[in-house]
């Protein structure tokens, strides 16, 4: 099913849509301040599996990311020092993933990695689905390293890739291809481990 939600204006009928579909357990594509991504609810863990699935990622091995509607909720599900917390309001919402220990809120399954990823985009989409859900979204980013950069920009394009493993592609208009920038909060010497789209300031 292909959603289209403008940024300008996001309409909150179709945000009530895509919402109630996370609610069931839905996987969505949507869009973010940096490239278009794979989200469900963050505390799903059937759906979180299915995405781990989908996506060939061993959630017990790798790094898992999820957006935030915005700081308020980030100390729920993450542990953040005072020093990790100035940092991100500075920069936040922008095109930045902090990597901070994780919240006793997540499920076990984020735990077993003890950190999580961090996101709060700069984009009136997410934020307006967040906001609503009233829990986070987990986030993977929809870029294959072996596909064509039109692939991951354009909705209708990875609407076609991905309607039968999805349940909803939200179309924002195109995204962009650049990641967001890593920076690893797990001590107080931050470190950018991926440079991307943001520069801290």
């Amino acid at each position: 099913m292909l959603v289209k939600i403008y940024p300008e204006n996001p309409n909150p009928r179709e945000v009530g849509r895509v919402v109630q579909a996370l609610l069931d357990g839905a996987l969505i594509v949507y869009p973010t301040d940096t490239v278009y991504a794979i989200g469900c609810d963050a505390l799903n863990v059937r759906a979180v599996e299915r995405i781990c699935k989908l996506k060939g990622v061993n959630p017990q091995k790798s790094n898992l990311s999820i957006v935030c509607h915005d700081l308020s909720g980030v100390s729920e599900y993450a542990r953040v020092s005072n020093a990790a917390f100035k940092l991100m309001k500075r920069n936040l919402p922008g095109p930045f993933t902090f990597i901070l220990p994780t919240g006793n809120r997540l499920p076990k399954l984020y735990r077993s990695r003890k950190e999580v990823g961090i996101r709060v985009p700069d984009h009136a989409v997410p934020q307006a689905i967040v906001r609503e859900l009233g829990t986070p979204l987990l986030t993977m980013s929809v870029h294959d390293e072996d596909e064509m950069m039109e692939y991951t920009t354009d909705p209708e394009l990875i609407h076609e890739k991905y309607a039968s493993v999805v349940d909803m592609v939200v179309d924002s208009g195109y995204g962009g291809t650049e990641p967001s920038t890593v920076v690893s909060c797990m001590d107080d010497m931050f470190e950018v481990i991926r440079p991307g789209k943001g520069e801290l300031c």
